[in-house]
């Protein structure tokens, strides 16, 4: 069984609206994978993010839901004022943008070593969450 694994919003668009073959055809087997072991981790911000962000590109608000509800059965992590604080710590401290801060702190939450997304630099580490883009070969 892989480790548990945090999916960054970016790697769920691209496996249902890239425009890209490649990366669809990645993140879909990525998805699939994780969610089928079980080690699947989204937060709630993931969650909304992915809604916000695929229906903007034009999906229609259904099939966006649909997309969503199987990752809503996964690992979540709720993001809580906790959370935010610490992302907020992590912000101010490492010059991350919030929204990253709270991944990452999102991440550690859910019990994962590992982001899948390529918003940062493939390897860069923040106490102990490194991150990884599922596109570098």
């Amino acid at each position: 069984m892989a480790g548990r694994r945090f999916f960054d919003t970016n790697v769920l668009v691209y496996a249902h609206a890239a425009d890209d073959p490649n990366k669809r055809k990645l993140s879909r087997k990525l998805l699939s994978v994780h969610l089928g072991d079980q080690t699947a981790v989204f937060s709630t911000q993931v969650l909304q993010e992915y809604f916000v962000a695929a229906t903007r590109i034009g999906l229609p608000a259904e099939l966006a839901q649909r997309h969503v509800a199987p990752d809503a059965q996964a690992n979540i992590v709720q993001v809580t004022t906790e959370l935010i604080l610490a992302a907020i710590d992590l912000h101010r401290l490492r010059r991350l943008s919030f929204r990253d801060a709270l991944i990452v702190r999102s991440a550690r939450a859910g019990g994962c070593s590992v982001v899948l997304s390529e918003d940062r630099t493939h390897g860069e580490t923040y106490e102990g969450v490194r991150v990884e883009s599922p596109f570098i070969r």
